[in-house]
């Protein structure tokens, strides 16, 4: 029997994730009966505009370190070989930094332009509403993987998650690039998000993709290494232990603060009871 789940309790339809035809109409219910049709083959497809506009992300970022580099190679040709290779040393590492303090305003301009923006979505994987979740957390993630670290946590990440799309309130402090789908995360003011603390706005069970939103209230803290998943909204002044996991539809009360002792229990208490997320 295909597992089916509702998408939207409001409206209570439902989806079969093993469906080989699609609902929608028009271009977007021909790409999307294509995909579940021929799967492998379809997404492979699809991903080649995704890694085509990458690579000219990239190109366009690394292209004023390109230009120092052919600079300092034809002004020092003439130098003694130390200072000629030193110099070419210095200019190859400035071009990196020259990249990323490029990229960190070029992805998001792609991001900008895209003719869909990722929306909260419960379905199959093999559908075009997940188009645009996976084309913005891959511009995301090539940031995050090429530079990010490098400027976490200066007020350069902050305005890197603010362009693609994350709500950040004043005096907010992200010290961590695990970051996915940050144009469905809201942090208000003065939030403290640890090191190495991972936000991810979505999770999948029994073959679905689910996309909801994060919300973490004003004035709550976020221990270092801890996870929070899509579904979840931290309340005003809360604290998350070091290390703890908050799973899908969990609501954390307003200025709950888990003790060395209690952190493992609370942490149960504020989880869905039920199997189904």
């Amino acid at each position: 029997m295909k597992a089916k789940e509702s998408q939207n309790g409001s409206t209570g339809k439902i989806i079969d994730v093993d469906a080989k035809t699609s609902d929608r109409r028009g271009l977007a219910g021909l790409f999307e009966n294509i995909l579940r049709r021929f799967r492998i083959v379809t997404y492979l497809i699809a991903l080649i505009p995704l890694y085509l506009m990458v690579i000219l992300a990239m190109s366009l970022s690394a292209m004023p370190g390109v230009y120092f580099v052919k600079f300092v190679l034809e002004n020092t040709a003439q130098w003694p070989e130390f200072f000629h290779y030193g110099a070419i040393a210095f200019s190859l590492i400035s071009s990196y930094f020259l990249y990323g303090f490029a990229i960190i305003f070029v992805v998001p301009l792609f991001n900008k332009l895209l003719p869909f923006r990722v929306k909260p979505f419960r379905g199959s994987y093999f559908s075009a509403a997940a188009v645009p979740w996976f084309f913005h957390n891959a511009l995301n993630y090539v940031v995050r993987y090429t530079f990010l670290e490098f400027v976490t946590p200066t007020p350069l990440n902050l305005l890197f998650y603010r362009m693609m799309g994350m709500k950040i309130g004043k005096g907010a402090h992200i010290n961590t690039t695990n970051i996915s789908d940050p144009a469905l995360i809201q942090i208000e003011d003065k939030v403290t998000i640890g090191g190495s603390v991972h936000l991810m706005a979505h999770y999948a069970t029994k073959g679905y993709l689910i996309i909801e939103p994060i919300i973490i209230r004003e004035g709550a803290t976020v221990g270092l290494k801890a996870t929070i998943m899509g579904d979840v909204e931290i309340g005003a002044g809360a604290t998350i232990a070091p290390h703890e996991v908050i799973l899908p539809k969990s609501r954390i009360a307003p200025g709950r603060k888990p003790t060395m002792n209690n952190t493992i229990e609370m942490n149960n208490q504020n989880q869905p009871t039920s199997n189904t997320l």
